[in-house]
């Protein structure tokens, strides 16, 4: 498709919203957006940034700002897992934006607290926290109106996140609006097949090659592999990884990675990366503090990190170390209030997009070059950046 209190701070229009979505590499070249009639305008590789009131729907070659949609409220923004529609959670629910029209539907899965957003084999599964309900679809439907899809109920309301996997099995974090303990594991039945309760603080998910499922936990991350739950601890008492960023491409999982309990705001400068092979963790120190919303994979699944020193920094996966910096942005500091505009990164094919709030712009990056290719202003400060994703 994040600090925030960390998992439990309240949105300024009352509800509970997560920043995990992990950026899904693809190869294939820029596509073009299915034709829409000949009264709209057809926008190629739409990318989505939010602002406060609103959202502007930008063409991803060119960058161009093709729509302003005035929308109020604090809103989040992830890829609906199909190659023109984006998910807005607002106040009431998972709004539908037919981002290749710049259209806003009326389309909406209703939910009170919407919160994280997951996009895995051909399946797109919502939780809202308010409730504790899974919503499971798949996101070609989105094209004909609201999927009626799948509905699940969590044993209790909680800051939470689902997954279904190929075989149909779904992944269900455990938890009460005062504690998250860890994840159960349902067959296609909805039946029981393991749990694990060693998770405390339980945020996030990511999913690696060979399917291999990490959740992030508050002393390391519990991992879901070939039927079984195992525990990857981290190398501190308190390593606390709760953003996490996998690739089809990469057994190895990105992760943050915060070691004190007792800050106000933690600005870390170590990331995680989790070997769903091995079972081990290693840290990697980057010299730059980095946010929640600095999290992505690469186009053959590099781990990348934005840094709070303008860079994206460039990461070897196996062998865990930084192998180049690409300069994007002017030094910047992450704001104390989570929903305050920071920049985002995110990535689709070959092109790195990063937002600048103080700015006012957007920048598209060649990531083989590493040189700015394209950069547009925009009228507000953008918040959230997103774009069209299958």
């Amino acid at each position: 498709m994040t600090v925030r209190s960390w998992t439990t701070a309240l949105l300024a229009t009352g509800f509970l919203l997560t920043a995990c979505a992990a950026q899904k590499p693809a190869a294939a070249p820029a596509r073009a957006a299915p034709t829409v009639g000949t009264a709209q305008r057809t926008v190629t590789d739409p990318i989505v940034t939010t602002y406060a009131g609103g959202l502007y729907v930008l063409d991803g070659q060119t960058l161009e700002l093709v729509k302003d949609i005035p929308l109020a409220g604090y809103n989040r923004v992830n890829p609906a897992g199909d190659e023109r529609h984006v998910l807005v959670s607002t106040s009431t629910g998972f709004r539908v934006l037919d981002a290749a029209s710049a259209t806003l539907k009326a389309d909406e899965f209703k939910g009170s607290k919407p919160g994280h957003v997951v996009r895995h084999a051909g399946s797109t599964v919502l939780f809202a926290d308010g409730t504790g309900e899974v919503t499971l679809f798949n996101p070609d439907d989105l094209a004909t109106g609201l999927p009626k899809g799948e509905t699940y109920k969590a044993t209790a309301p909680h800051h939470g996140v689902a997954i279904e996997l190929e075989n149909g099995e779904l992944v269900v974090t455990l938890g009460t609006e005062e504690e998250r303990t860890g994840i159960v594991v349902l067959d296609k039945d909805r039946k029981e097949v393991t749990r694990s309760e060693d998770c405390p603080g339980v945020h996030g998910e990511a999913v690696a090659q060979g399917e291999a499922v990490v959740v992030g936990c508050e002393n390391g991350v519990l991992l879901y592999k070939d039927g079984k739950i195992s525990k990857i601890a981290s190398p501190g008492e308190h390593g606390r990884i709760g953003t996490q960023a996998g690739s089809d491409l990469s057994p190895i999982i990105l992760g943050d990675y915060k070691k004190d309990p007792d800050a106000e705001l933690e600005r870390p400068t170590r990331v995680s990366l989790i070997d769903t092979e091995t079972g081990k963790l290693k840290l990697v120190e980057l010299g730059t503090s980095y946010t929640f919303r600095s999290l992505a994979r690469g186009p053959q699944g590099e781990a990348l990190v934005l840094g709070t020193d303008g860079a994206v920094h460039v990461i070897d996966p196996a062998a865990a170390k930084v192998v180049r910096t690409i300069k994007v942005l002017d030094e910047w500091k992450e704001p104390l209030e989570w929903q305050q505009p920071r920049p985002n990164i995110f990535v689709r094919d070959q092109v790195v997009y990063v937002s600048d709030p103080a700015g006012e712009q957007v920048h598209a990056i060649d990531f083989t070059s590493g040189k700015v290719t394209k950069t547009t202003s925009l009228p507000q400060p953008p918040n959230e950046l997103t774009g069209t994703a299958d």
